[in-house]
Parts: structure tokens; sequence; C-alpha cells
């Protein structure tokens, strides 16, 4: 019975409260870790954890969200919690089955972008009395398994609360890996259907207020000494900017180091914007997606400090792209990600490791600084002079890709905050936006989830703390037509969000790189089954994305050329609520077709009987040839 040093509360009721007084502290700010949950209700989390929302939802200010699937609920709290920095994020309640398993492609989103969120998926029932309950999967051998296990491979923390009082220890570990920037991510706490209703004498203690302070690990002072003296050998330094750069506050340690060495910067999808685009040493993207210079100084380089980054396949072009025998300094808060390709690893925090070299370095350039000036100044104004006409309009019917971006660009201006996530389009923005500030860019290309970019638009919007901000959301139709639903979402919380649909009739990313491999057209464009052929290569399907994003309750235009497209974003600038513009691409006018970027190790077959395959086959033979196998 509770008493003066208990409090007699369900497990749902007990979660709820706790959640409630959970804080994050960082460079001496403290917010709410857990401002609300989002969640859809089934009878495996409606009498329980539901329940618990809403007798105290409204008392220990913990609002409900509504999304429309609960894939699209944690998408939103990732794209939040990206655009807090990491420091807040959202927890997500799910019904037993369906309902829950929908979350595990969201889990592996977080987890893979080092993002934290919390998932809460309702289980069967711990008694086993209802055996089988509804949804549940029997396995002939693990009474003790469910489809929740399929949690466990992309999740950073998971446990299944089974009793009451197990709730004491998971809940402090759960908050422990979310505020973790070296091991957060997806956070998974299974729920049995009937535990969420049991009843316990909780300690008082449990629900007072805890503040998490964000772990910031400083440098080893012969981690530095390293640094340095490699630093002050070399004669061609470049920088790769990760995403730790952002999350550390980094971005000006990092400008300041950058331009007093003149040391060239290229970047990372995660690192874009970490220095504004105009910095006399950003040289862009690297990679297979990289900006001509970006990738012409990697190319030459003989140090690379690489700062929050995984050095993903893209980022080093499949290790193709730095030359052998560079030296890797690897700034990262991470030990996993730091000792990659065998480098020289610097464990911490990037702002503290940044402004510790900088000062071990001191104030003298760097040798050969000002020669790398010279050609920093020149490389930056024939690239920006070629972006300039990669993106200008074309006239005539059906505006290119790069259009698109170019005339977005020009109405909303490099503050905005622009999202996107999967096809051809990351490979345009990264090489062509041009944001001001750290939070103006957010393509996420960890996992490069299709369905990704509306739900994310949701989340950056309740994230972004300047209601006049623009947020703009871009989106292919093939991603579009998976998680179109939460526009619906987007609309009855009455955000204002500018989603722009490019409708190229498919997955022309996927078609142009099916092609590349030696494989003609088949099974990526949406097209109609022709009845000659049998196969789904008939007239492209006909879908009006005006009339499906109106009936979902946004305000949707179509347009197909620039000078539409453009009334059409000014209109929908300075516009209320969700404003939706279709506007129809040619397919195969991308970035990509000018000759920009580097190798992409995608094995091509090795047999085949089609000619344009075994050419194909060749090239990437060749290719191999110069890809680093060990460092």
């Amino acid at each position: 019975m509770a008493n003066e040093t208990t409090l007699r509360r369900t497990v749902g009721q007990a979660l709820a409260h706790y959640l409630a007084v959970q804080y994050s502290e960082f460079e001496g700010e403290r917010r709410r870790l857990i401002p609300g949950v989002w969640g859809i209700f089934g009878h495996g989390n409606v009498a329980g954890f539901g329940q618990a929302l809403q007798e105290y939802g409204d008392r220990l200010d913990l609002p409900l969200y509504r999304p429309q699937n609960e894939q699209g609920q944690v998408h939103a709290a990732a794209a939040f919690a990206r655009h807090a920095d990491r420091l807040a994020t959202f927890a997500c309640t799910a019904s037993v089955g369906p309902g829950s398993t929908n979350m595990i492609t969201g889990a592996a989103l977080a987890t893979i972008n080092r993002l934290p969120v919390l998932l809460l998926p309702s289980d069967i029932f711990a008694n086993r009395i209802p055996d089988p309950v509804l949804q549940q999967l029997e396995h002939p051998s693990e009474h003790d398994v469910s489809v929740n296990d399929a949690f466990r491979p992309v999740s950073r923390f998971y446990t299944r609360i089974s009793r009451p009082e197990q709730l004491l220890h998971a809940l402090p570990e759960a908050m422990r890996v979310l505020t973790d920037p070296a091991e957060t991510g997806a956070v998974t706490i299974s729920l049995p259907e009937d535990v969420q209703a049991e009843a316990y004498d909780w300690p008082r203690a449990f629900f007072e207020p805890r503040t998490w302070r964000i772990r910031r690990p400083v440098p080893e002072p012969d981690a530095i000494t390293e640094a340095v003296q490699h630093l002050r050998s070399a004669r061609n330094p470049i920088i790769i900017a990760g995403g730790g750069v952002k999350y550390a506050h980094a971005s000006d340690a990092l400008a300041r180091l950058a331009e007093r060495h003149a040391i060239p910067i290229v970047e990372t999808q995660a690192g874009k914007g970490a220095v504004p685009w105009d910095h006399p040493t950003n040289l862009g993207s690297v990679g297979t997606l990289g900006t001509i210079p970006g990738n012409t100084f990697a190319e030459s380089a003989d140090v690379v400090l690489a700062i929050g980054t995984r050095l993903s396949d893209f980022t080093t072009a499949s290790r193709s792209i730095l030359p052998a025998g560079a030296t890797l300094l690897h700034v990262n808060v991470s030990a996993m990600d730091a000792f990659k390709m065998q480098g020289v690893p610097i464990v911490a925090d990037a702002k503290h490791a940044l402004t510790t070299l900088d000062a071990a370095l001191g104030v003298a350039p760097l040798q050969g600084a000002a020669s790398r000036r010279a050609a920093l100044d020149e490389a930056r104004a024939t690239w920006h002079a070629l972006v300039d006409d990669i993106t200008a309009p074309r006239g005539g019917e059906g505006v290119t890709q790069p259009e698109v971006l170019g005339i977005t660009q020009e109405v909303f201006g490099g503050d905005a905050v622009v999202i996107n996530a999967a096809g051809s389009m990351p490979g345009d923005l990264v090489r062509l936006w041009r944001p001001t500030d750290p939070r103006a860019y957010h393509v996420e290309y960890g996992f490069s989830c299709m369905g990704y970019e509306i739900p994310a638009g949701i989340g950056v919007r309740m994230a972004e703390p300047d209601p006049q901000r623009p947020v703009v959301t871009l989106i292919g139709d093939g991603s579009y037509l998976m998680m179109n639903s939460e526009l619906v979402t987007a609309v009855a919380e009455g955000l204002d969000l500018t989603l722009i649909v490019v409708d190229n009739h498919g997955f022309q990313s996927i078609h142009g790189l099916q092609r590349s491999c030696g494989t003609p057209t088949f099974g990526v464009e949406l097209r109609h089954r022709d009845a000659s052929s049998g196969h789904l290569d008939g007239n492209p399907v006909a879908i009006d994305f005006t009339a499906h994003a109106t009936a979902m309750g946004a305000n949707a235009v179509f347009t197909r050329d620039a000078d539409a497209f453009r009334s059409a974003l000014t209109s929908a600038r300075g516009a209320r609520g969700v404003q939706v513009i279709v506007v129809e691409t040619q397919p195969d006018a991308r970035a990509g077709s000018y000759g920009i970027g580097a190798w992409w190790d995608v094995p091509i077959a090795e047999t085949s009987d089609q000619a344009s395959v075994q050419e194909a086959r060749a090239k990437y033979v060749e290719a191999l040839e110069g890809q680093v196998r060990y460092r």
C-alpha cells in the first residue's frame, strides 16, 4: 500500500510520471528530454500506457501526438532529435503485433544515424494465460520469443519488462543511452500488455526530476601531440566534417582552425552546413557524391582530419578517394568510429578536440597555407560558377531537378531547413544546395529511407524554435507514395510546412544506376504492365499527386515549367498550413549527368549473356584496382 515513501501506480502510469521529469543539459542549457509521446493505440496499449497518458498527460505536460503510421512516428521523433542536436526526443508507443513491428524500420534509421528515440512496443502477455493472444507469433520451441525480438539488432538498448519492478532499473539505463553521444540510437523497452496495467508501490524518489548531462570527453594529450606532428608535416591536409561537428556545436571552432591554416573542408551528408557554404575553405561534399574541388583536393591529400564522421562508403567513394598513403586523424566521440581505417584515434568531443588542437598548433599558419589559400579561392570560384550554371533555369517544358533546387534556393534562401532522404535528390542537394547554418540542411543518408521525408518535416517543424523559419521537404514521387499518410498528421497539427513533390515517373535514381550496371530498364519506373510483353514497360502510370494531396487536407498546386514553379513557391512561402507543390521534371536531368562525383562499389554480375552487362563488369573490375582494401 502506498505511503509517504511510495506511490502506487500502474506500470504505464509510472512510465509517464518518470518520463515527464527527465532533462538533458548541454553547455548550460537544461531542457525536457522527452517532451511528448507519439502513439497509435490498439488492444496492446490503449488500456495500459494509453490510459496513463489520458489520465495524467495534461498534469505531467506530456502531450500525445497521433500519426497515421507507426513507422512515420519514429521518423518524426528521429528528425526532431536531430534538429534538436540530440538533446531531446519523443517516446513512441504502439500496440501488439503489426503496430510494433511497423516501428522497426524507424528504429534502424535512428540507430544507424546515431539519433535518440525511445520506443515502447507493446508485447504479448507476460503471464501467458491468453496464449496465443490476438496478433501473437507462436514459436514452436521458444515460448518467450515474440515479434518484438526483431528490435534487438536495430536497437542500442533493448529490454522486456516482465515484472513491474524491472522498470526501476531499465528506465535509468534507457535514459543513459539516449543521452550518451557515443551510444545513442533507438532505445526499446518492450511492454507486455498485462504488465502495463499492473500496479506497484513505486519509491517516490524514482519520480524526482533528474538531469542527464551530455558526456563530452576531452582528447588525450598524446593523441593531440601525434596529430599536431602529422599536421605540421602535411603539405596537402584536408578536413572531413561529419555530423559530430554539428552535435558538439563545434562549427565556430572548425571554421577558425580551417581558415587560420587554409585547410580545405569537405563535407559528409550529415556534416553539410557545419560551416556556411561561403566559408573560404569550404569545398562542399566529398566521395561518391562529391563536388569537383572536394574530390580533387581529397585525391591529393596526405593528412586527413576526419571529425565526427562514420566514414561511410559514399564519403570515401567505397575507399577509393583517399590515397592509400594518407595519414588519417580521426576525431570521434565513439571509439568504434575513431579507430576505423587504421587512423590515429582521438576519442573526444569534436569541440573540445578542435579547440585543443587549434591551441596546440599555435597562431602561425601551417606550411603551404598561402598557396593553399590561393588554390582554394580559385577552386571555389570555379565550382560555384558551375553550380550557378547547373541550377539556372533552362526554359521549355519540364524543368530539371537541378533547376528545382536552384529556384527553391532563390525563393527560400539558404536559411530554410531543407529535408530529404532518398533517390537522386540527396546527390544533387549535397553538391548544389547552399546552407547558411548547421540546421539548414537535413538529409537522412545513413539509412537513406524512402518515406522519411514527410514525417521528418513534421519533426523538424516541431523542433525548430523560430516559427518564421521555413521548413521545406523535397520528396520524389516514389517516396511520396510510400509515406504520404503523414500529410494528414501535419494538417491535423496545423503545421506550416512546404512539400515539393518531384514527379519524374518512378525511381529514376535506381533507374540510372540500373543502366550504369549494364542492365536494361526493368521494374524501376512507374509504368503499366504491357499486355504484349507481360512486363512493367507500358505507358507511365498517371498519378494526380495534386488531387491526392488536396484530398489529404493540404493546399496543392501542379507545375511543369520554371516560372509556374517559382510562382507557386513564392505563394507557399508566405502561406500558413501545409503547402504542396508538385513539379514535373525531366527524368534523366540530374546533376550526376554533369560528370560530377566518384566511384561507388556496386558489384556487377560476373556472368551474363548481355553485352552491356559484360562491358559494365569489365569496367567494374578495372575500378576495383583503385580501391584501398586495407588501411
